[in-house]
């Protein structure tokens, strides 16, 4: 009696395919790992290049301008709560920045991304328009925003506000839209069949499902709005970063007043921080 050799079994087959699976994604691995390392080499050697000074022999001295910093401080310790009263004024400006571009931001957002929905777009030939809108609102730094309308506006809030804002837009109209394709669209079709405009359909049936994101994500960008407002204080947009910009221009003699401004801003963006995690993890999970 013979016996005839047996296919292999479904089992051993499956199991060759996943091991030529895992062998290529290495592959794919090593050669993506090899060429950013490339170009991280590349870019490197570039910046070294055109660089002023030498990276690796400025990294001794990286810690020097911290170290004055707070070496002046210590020295003038007496001043430093005069210094952070007299920041307040500032930080309150920068925060009434954050806050109306995030307002303003999250309301253009909203309405972006409810034209660029697919299913919820009252015009779905245009809805893609919208997203690329969302996108070239998203892509443009808010610094260049900023720097153009200082030059059209004059220095100031202003600027800034208007800034953040497109850019805040932008970010909330993806984040927004990405929301929307996951509601349930029962209460919208029950809405629409009984005659209700569009604008009805967003308020009641799309709105108080997406309510609790909308507002998380709001938070989330008011964080960080506050520190996108005292970045652009260094181009002249006014708050915090003003002041900050000029005590570290003027440096020996005015960095205690850096170090009251870097304090106030510290304990700022940790209590936003702190507060702003506490209001999403409410309004997401519905306890603290």
């Amino acid at each position: 009696m013979t016996l005839t050799p047996t296919a292999p079994s479904g089992t051993d087959a499956i199991r060759r395919d996943y091991l030529a699976l895992t062998q290529r994604r290495r592959l794919y691995s090593g050669l993506l790992l090899l060429v950013f390392a490339l170009l991280m080499i590349a870019g490197f050697r570039t910046a070294e290049s055109r660089n002023a000074g030498g990276f690796i022999e400025g990294l001794a001295h990286l810690a020097d301008f911290p170290a004055a910093i707070l070496s002046e401080a210590w020295d003038k310790a007496a001043n430093l709560p005069g210094h952070i009263l007299d920041a307040l004024p500032s930080l309150l400006e920068t925060l009434n920045v954050a806050a109306v571009a995030t307002l303003t931001g999250t309301m253009g957002g909203i309405l972006l991304s409810l034209l660029a929905t697919r299913g919820l777009a009252p015009l779905p030939a245009l809805a893609g328009v919208f997203r690329r809108i969302a996108d070239v609102l998203r892509a443009v730094p808010e610094i260049v925003v900023a720097l153009v309308l200082i030059f059209l506006l004059g220095a100031g809030p202003v600027p800034a506000a208007i800034a953040i804002g497109l850019h805040t837009a932008g970010a909330m109209g993806k984040l927004f839209a990405e929301v929307n394709e996951n509601i349930d669209m029962k209460p919208v079709e029950g809405l629409a069949s009984v005659g209700a405009r569009w604008s009805q359909r967003m308020a009641l049936g799309v709105v108080p499902q997406v309510a609790p994101n909308y507002l998380s994500y709001a938070l989330l960008r008011f964080e960080i709005n506050v520190r996108a407002s005292a970045i652009l204080g260094f181009v002249g947009a006014g708050g915090i970063g003003y002041d900050l910009k000029n005590a570290m221009t003027f440096g020996q003699g005015k960095l205690d007043e850096a170090a009251g401004i870097f304090i106030v801003l510290f304990a700022t963006i940790v209590v936003l921080d702190q507060l702003s995690s506490l209001a999403r993890h409410r309004l997401t999970q519905g306890r603290a």
